[in-house]
């Protein structure tokens, strides 16, 4: 007589179980082992986190009105008062870059979600449809390759008019078609998975099986390159309101703060220097946290 395999059941495979568990305090050591390896990602998110909180908070980092000056005090270097300097109307700068900070980010957020959301959705649709829906809008999506982003974001400014709000909807069609291929990717592999398939010969609704099955496992990449999208948006943002086609002075743009401090780059070089800095160090933390992130993704997908 053949005899039968004994499977293990729950209660056989429960000690195994909790000896495999992870407790709080180890998952905390486990991630302040992972920091205490990359300091450069800790600065990033530290600073991250000032950044974030000049945009929705800045009164809480400079509480002065960043449109009024004294003019006794205009040009000053930057010191112990004036951290980044004075402008040529006795304004503080370290309290106008704070207070641009809301006007920049918040450009760079609605261009990256109009890019996520747009984008993702068109990628969606040409991998998961296929045939004739993919060909149609792949061709739209090259044609946007085809195009330098800040000649396409000109061009649409151009059509739309000025200010912040046109700028980030300018910036946001022209990293469209990025986020459109990259979705296209991870759902034409997500399509010939086996669970997929599954879903399929069950009679899973194609609709279902989009939303429950394909979206989940192929938004990750797309998130992590919105992270990444996010430092190009700030400086495309940036670059449009030095050109002179965001919101107009005396708003404390960070593009438009570079711009008018170009005129005494000579004499005063703190008034081009420090907002540029602003900049840059939220771009170089932005792409160091995605790259972490885009690490971590890799290890676990």
């Amino acid at each position: 007589m053949t005899e039968l395999a004994v499977l293990p059941t729950a209660r056989d495979a429960g000690p195994i179980e909790r000896s495999e568990a992870t407790s709080p305090r180890d998952r905390v050591g486990r991630a302040a082992r992972f920091l205490a390896t990359r300091p450069g990602l800790v600065v990033s998110v530290v600073y991250l986190a000032l950044v974030l909180c000049a945009a929705f908070a800045p009164r809480v980092l400079a509480p002065g009105n960043p449109l009024t000056g004294i003019p006794a005090q205009r040009l000053r270097a930057p010191d112990l008062t004036h951290l980044f300097g004075t402008d040529y109307l006795g304004r503080d700068v370290f309290t106008r870059v704070v207070h641009g900070a809301s006007l920049s980010l918040r450009a760079t957020v609605i261009a990256v979600a109009i890019g996520l959301v747009v984008g993702g959705l068109i990628g969606l649709l040409a991998g998961f449809v296929g045939r004739w829906v993919d060909e149609g809008l792949m061709r739209v999506v090259d044609v946007l390759l085809s195009i330098p982003p800040i000649l396409l974001s000109l061009t649409l400014i151009t059509a739309l008019g000025y200010g912040t709000g046109k700028v980030a909807v300018a910036v946001g069609v022209a990293g469209v078609a990025g986020f459109a291929r990259v979705m296209r990717a991870e759902t034409l592999r997500i399509r010939q998975s086996e669970f997929v398939e599954a879903a399929r010969s069950l009679g899973t609704r194609w609709y279902t099986t989009l939303w429950r099955h394909v979206l989940p496992n192929a938004v990750g990449p797309v998130l992590v390159l919105a992270v990444l999208e996010f430092g190009l948006a700030i400086l495309q943002v940036s670059s449009l309101s030095f050109l002179g086609y965001g919101t107009p002075p005396p708003a404390p743009e960070w593009g438009a703060l570079i711009a008018d401090g170009r005129n005494y780059l000579a004499r005063s070089w703190w008034l081009c220097a420090m907002p540029g800095f602003a900049i840059a160090a939220t771009v170089l933390a932005v792409n160091r946290v995605s790259r972490a992130i885009d690490g971590e993704w890799g290890r676990f997908r």
